[in-house]
């Protein structure tokens, strides 16, 4: 089959637009469909009384490499800055300096053995470049053998458990492991971390994203959701949107993959059982406007046994801007009973911890609240995981599909959005399509 004609994709987040430009490059009819009223899904920005930011947290580590292409591929070099950030860690009532050799030193909350084998695991986890062998490997153990359960149980215990839940001893070693290789090469020395933000937000990248494939006759459609992928002699032949079937030779999904047994009936019914094999944890996420700063920090893990968080973002202190910007996620399936609370109750509880952290706080310093919710926030990478993911080619002629899941063993960012686009569209060369 030549694949010459209309290709449609599903979703305007960094993925589907980032496959859009490629495929636009390559000369293709692109129409992209959106269910949202804006593009850039987990990335795009809101109203935040008067501030455009963000609905999730986004940060640019060094190693984003891919995003460092196509900032200067659009002209947008200029936009990305890095800042000197600081790290904390709040165990038990107490805040912490966290992410320096002499901060590691002064916790008094683990034994001198503990601490050097924990930092030993650091080092030797920013050096691996092969991660097949620890794909099979459970990530708990994993790191129990390495720093040892005192270290574990303080350092590690309860982002897993606040994070993953019943999952937690489900999880691969090769995914932690790249993400501790990733913030870690995130240094511009061993005692300074340096991360990185677009001026203007994510926003800046999107707009121009979005005028590339505007300007070379590509078509966004917004708040235009595709009720049905139809398929004719085991092949796409056309979408169903707002009632009316379109005609279309390929489709190349990027939002979660477990819409797309629904998108598409005509989908075999073993791939669709790999599909729904596919686990993941939703979250909550709330952002408070404070009137200032709470911490020094940008990042704070957070042990205690008094807080149902696995830690604090203080985005203002990365992208440095006033009002002070604080993201705070509850990470939780939805079987938790806290996820069936109002938005308002879960606010509460995060303005109701806040003066634990700094004792100053008041609550007359929130100046706004919000909270985003999304049930595909953050993909179970059990051990095996790379043999467990579909492949991007379906068993329907035409139909490709990809979304976070694929970003494995790497860690969720806009980097591997744009990395996994590429596979994507390279997917359909691969099979023949003249792309």
């Amino acid at each position: 089959m030549s694949n010459s004609g209309n290709h449609v994709i599903i979703g305007a987040g960094p993925m589907g637009l980032m496959a859009a430009m490629d495929l636009l490059d390559k000369g293709k009819s692109v129409d992209i469909y959106e269910t949202d009223d804006r593009v850039g899904g987990m990335s795009a920005t809101f109203d935040f009384d008067g501030l455009d930011i963000e609905r999730y947290y986004h940060f640019v580590c060094k190693t984003d490499y891919p995003l460092f292409e196509l900032l200067e591929r659009l002209g947008l070099s200029d936009a990305l800055h890095w800042t000197d950030t600081k790290m904390g860690f709040f165990f038990h009532g107490r805040l912490y300096k966290w992410g320096t050799p002499l901060a590691l030193l002064r916790f008094n909350g683990l034994g001198i053995v503990s601490k050097l084998r924990y930092a030993m695991h650091v080092m030797y986890t920013k050096n691996i470049k092969d991660w097949q062998s620890l794909d099979k490997v459970n990530a708990t153990g994993w790191l129990r053998k390495w720093v040892g359960k005192p270290a574990y149980d303080v350092l590690w215990r309860s982002l897993f458990d606040l994070k993953f839940f019943e999952f937690t001893d489900q999880l691969s070693a090769a995914w932690i492991g790249t993400r501790i290789k990733r913030v870690g090469l995130s240094r511009k020395s061993l005692t300074q971390e340096s991360m990185g933000y677009l001026q203007g937000g994510s926003k800046v990248l999107l707009d121009a994203m979005e005028r590339y494939i505007l300007e070379r006759g590509g078509r966004i459609h917004l708040k235009s959701r595709i009720e049905r992928v139809s398929v004719a002699d085991g092949r796409i032949n056309g979408i169903v949107v707002g009632g009316r079937e379109l005609p279309c030779d390929v489709v190349l999904s990027t939002v979660p993959i477990q819409y797309v047994p629904k998108l598409v009936p005509a989908l075999p019914r073993a791939f669709a059982e790999q599909i729904e094999s596919i686990k993941n944890i939703p979250v909550a996420c709330v952002i408070l406007k404070l009137t200032q700063p709470l911490t020094e920090n940008f990042w704070m893990n957070i042990n205690d046994p008094s807080i149902q968080i696995p830690g604090l973002i203080e985005y203002s202190n990365l992208n440095r801007m006033t009002p002070s910007v604080i993201y705070a996620p509850f990470y939780m399936p939805k079987t938790h009973p806290k996820w069936s609370q109002s938005d308002d109750q879960l606010i509460d509880e995060v303005i109701g911890y806040l003066k634990m952290i700094n004792p100053a706080f008041n609550a007359d310093w929130v100046l706004s609240r919000y909270c985003h919710r999304y049930e595909f926030a953050q993909t179970i990478c059990p051990p095996g995981f790379q043999a467990m993911l579909p492949p991007m080619k379906t068993p329907v002629e035409g139909l490709y599909m990809a979304d976070t899941s694929y970003y494995y063993p790497e860690d969720r960012s806009i980097s591997e959005s744009i990395q996994t686009a590429r596979k994507l569209c390279a997917s359909l060369a691969d099979e023949g399509a003249s792309v």
